[in-house]
């Protein structure tokens, strides 16, 4: 994955055009495999006043713990809550700043990750209350609103919660969690999914920290498929344990990666072409920003 990112910072306005190349951005943004556009981000903003910024276009998703771009995350890979949550908005948002400590936010949109155009006629608010400190912040986070055609689904509610906070001068904790029901149109049981991960992070030297992902992740009624094995009922959970380590050599990052992903049901492929209930992995990935 590649971001070329331009943008103006003025008193009062501004823009950023980031662009993106490379599956891992092709995976991340795009709805459909065959999108022509490069375009992750694309959006003005306006400082209406100094507790009050308007942001008008496409952005990134506010719910989560992880990002889009590798620059921004410990890990490489990313948790099952960030891949299967929304990734990407257009619409308009305001930020509001109510002390030094507390923030929210307020925004409608297009139904998640449909940027480019709105098929289904139906949009999706968002909020989001922030409270930040020196050592940490913490942020909850919503969304609700039909996220597909009218008529096959019911609305959709998310409640999520980011958190982290430096315990010491080299260890930090992270904290995720969230909750995604959508209600059916008709008669019928609500399905979803819901998550948490923790964080732990620990800084041996100024060059090499260490950390660990571990996350539950779990699917009722079906609420998503091909993501891991589901039971008749349509019920499945994954649990993963992520190590990963940070080597930093100026403004190249190398990343090893080892992964252990176990479902409750047979959804991984062996060695053998045989299904199975366990994934191990392991990647070198080497980030460079500037």
């Amino acid at each position: 994955m590649a971001n070329a990112i331009l943008g103006y910072e003025g008193e009062k306005v501004g823009f950023v055009a980031d662009l993106v190349f490379g599956p891992r951005g092709e995976d991340a943004v795009f709805n459909s495999d065959d999108s022509a556009q490069i375009i992750n981000q694309l959006y003005v903003y306006w400082n209406v006043t100094e507790s009050v910024k308007l942001t008008f276009g496409n952005f990134n998703t506010f719910i989560g713990y992880e990002m889009i771009s590798p620059t921004e995350n410990f890990n490489y890979s990313t948790s099952y809550m960030f891949t299967y949550g929304p990734l990407s908005h257009t619409g308009l948002k305001a930020d509001i700043a109510i002390s030094e400590k507390w923030s929210a936010m307020l925004a409608i949109m297009n139904p998640s990750d449909y940027t480019d155009n709105n098929p289904f006629d139906t949009y999706i608010a968002g909020a989001q209350i922030g409270y930040t400190l020196d050592k940490g912040s913490a942020f909850l986070n919503f969304r609700y609103g039909n996220e597909g055609e009218p008529g096959e689904v019911g609305p959709t509610f998310q409640v999520d919660l980011t958190t982290g906070w430096d315990l010491t001068q080299d260890f930090y904790l992270g904290v995720n969690t969230t909750y995604v029901s959508t209600e059916p149109q008709e008669n019928g049981d609500a399905s979803g999914f819901y998550g948490a991960a923790l964080y732990p992070q620990y800084r041996t030297s100024e060059k090499f920290a260490i950390g660990i992902r571990g996350e539950y992740f779990s699917v009722y009624n079906g609420g998503l498929t091909d993501v891991i094995g589901l039971d008749t009922q349509g019920d499945g959970d994954v649990i993963t344990a992520t190590l990963t380590g940070n080597y930093t050599i100026g403004e190249l990052t190398l990343k090893p990666e080892l992964r252990i992903d176990t479902t409750s049901e047979d959804f991984f492929i062996d060695n053998d072409r045989e299904a199975t209930k366990s994934l191990s992995s392991f990647v070198l990935g080497a980030v460079y920003k500037f």
